[in-house]
């Protein structure tokens, strides 16, 4: 393992004024904050931040050498990685095949991906899943035995891309109940120049857009018995509503846990997401995930050479996964205002919050003390749920069936246009904006999605800013 990356003693002193800055700003604002105020979706990491940068910032409250670490996490974070060997050392080993360049290239400014808008566009943080029906020891999916678990776009020099996508929409026209028209898009994938031959006749591919980075250690540290007490897989009470907890494999301690990140549940911790991610992502091998993601047919990968053993060592990979755990929440915006609090309402009598849970309790996190025991508002049951055909992706994960996907966080949703320049929502972006995203509701949804159906413009347009003030 190659020694550690240094710090300069001119990035020690900035991160020391950096430090300073941000201490300051932390106490004052949480002689600001009561926990019990709802729009603190965060509790006391509770950001008031409503710029380009407002997924990017720290939890107030984390020790003086975590705000350290994680400025250097985000350093690893948003820059490129390079094909190795390289001078830049902390940074080689892309590939052989990659979808980005950096954790930021699928995540820019901590924010969510989208789906390309035109034909030839370069995806954003689009990417897809590949497995066939057999299922590994541990109940995994066994990937593709040429093109392995994740389709990748781009590759380094001297090597083939695995191919490219094509995306075709159809408009679905609908009505709402006073008469007036809405249009969805459904989308058609298609893989197409495929570079080492066929995909397994049995193929089964799910797009995948990367969501918005903040509060993570927030749902990490929330308590296991808790998505237990959430969950009714009967719907035992007769709701309609049966979320379920997703039972994944935890490679470090080698046996069964609940999932909680990914949009079916299917990791069940920051570091095996991260891991995976830098894997599958970028081509970055981990103590976690240490082999390189080209199948024995890929022949000419065997050519490129790695940037170590790990190509990330445990050091710096743990200073990414401070990074993402302790990226703030921002605080909900114009809570107050009468024609938000009427969409709260009607969020509520429609049933949203049956599965878009407004409240939850953090126990203690092992290692980040700010993010304990607080009281934080996520709109989420970390649970899985059947959201119905028009949906499915038709490709389980774990205990997740084809239709089935965790209930999203809502926290921050109404800021991607302002960080990320687009209103594009759902698990492969085909929502062009919130409304959208609801009327794709179905399965366990319906009944809320049908509320919905029967709004008038009014109500609806209080919905939308509810949704938009979180």
């Amino acid at each position: 393992m190659r020694s550690l990356h240094k710090i300069t003693l001119f990035g020690i002193a900035l991160g020391c004024a950096v430090i300073l800055v941000l201490s300051i700003a932390s106490v004052v604002q949480s002689q600001q904050m009561t926990e019990s105020e709802p729009y603190l979706l965060g509790g006391q990491t509770t950001i008031f931040d409503t710029t380009p940068n407002a997924f990017s910032q720290p939890a107030p409250g984390i020790e003086r050498e975590q705000y350290l670490l994680f400025f250097v996490g985000n350093s690893f974070f948003n820059q490129n990685w390079v094909m190795a060997p390289s001078s830049t050392e902390a940074r080689d080993g892309l590939g052989p095949f990659f979808n980005s360049r950096s954790c930021a290239g699928c995540h820019f400014k901590d924010g969510r991906g989208r789906a390309p808008e035109t034909p030839g566009e370069t995806p954003t943080g689009l990417l897809f899943r590949l497995s066939i029906p057999e299922r590994g020891a541990n109940n995994q999916n066994l990937p593709d035995p040429i093109y392995g678990g994740q389709y990748q776009e781009a590759a380094v020099e001297d090597v083939l891309p695995e191919g490219s996508i094509q995306i075709d929409y159809t408009e679905i026209s609908g009505a709402f109940a006073d008469g007036r028209p809405y249009t969805l898009r459904q989308p058609t994938y298609t893989l197409t120049d495929l570079n080492y031959g066929e995909m397994h006749p049995d193929m089964m591919i799910s797009p995948r857009v990367a969501n918005q980075m903040i509060g993570l250690g927030l749902l990490e540290a929330v308590p296991e018995e808790t998505l237990l007490a959430l969950a009714d897989p009967d719907d035992t009470d007769g709701d309609g509503i049966s979320g379920r907890p997703n039972t994944v494999w935890d490679d470090v301690t080698q046996q069964f846990a609940i999932g909680r990140f990914g949009w079916k549940a299917n990791q069940p911790t920051i570091l095996q997401q991260v891991s995976e991610a830098f894997n599958g992502d970028i081509g970055i091998t981990t103590s976690i995930v240490p082999t390189q993601n080209c199948s024995p047919a890929q022949t000419l990968c065997a050519g490129v050479l790695d940037g170590g053993v790990p190509e990330i060592p445990d050091d710096d990979l743990l200073k990414v996964v401070l990074y993402s755990s302790v990226l703030a929440v921002p605080a909900q915006r114009d809570y107050d205002d009468p024609q938000v609090q009427r969409g709260a309402e009607i969020f509520a009598e429609a049933g949203c919050q049956s599965c878009h849970i407004p409240t939850l309790q953090t126990g203690a996190h092992p290692t980040i003390s700010a993010l304990s025991n607080q009281e934080i508002h996520p709109y989420t049951d970390l649970l899985l749920h059947d959201m119905g055909a028009g949906l499915a992706d038709h490709r389980p994960d774990f205990d997740a069936t084809g239709s089935e996907w965790r209930t999203p966080p809502l926290w921050g949703i109404g800021l991607v246009e302002t960080v990320n320049g687009h209103t594009n929502y759902l698990h492969d972006g085909r929502a062009r904006n919130l409304l959208e995203a609801v009327l794709w509701h179905d399965g366990e949804a319906r009944a809320s999605r049908d509320a919905v159906l029967n709004l008038s413009q009014a109500d609806m347009d209080a919905l939308v800013t509810f949704l938009r003030s979180l």
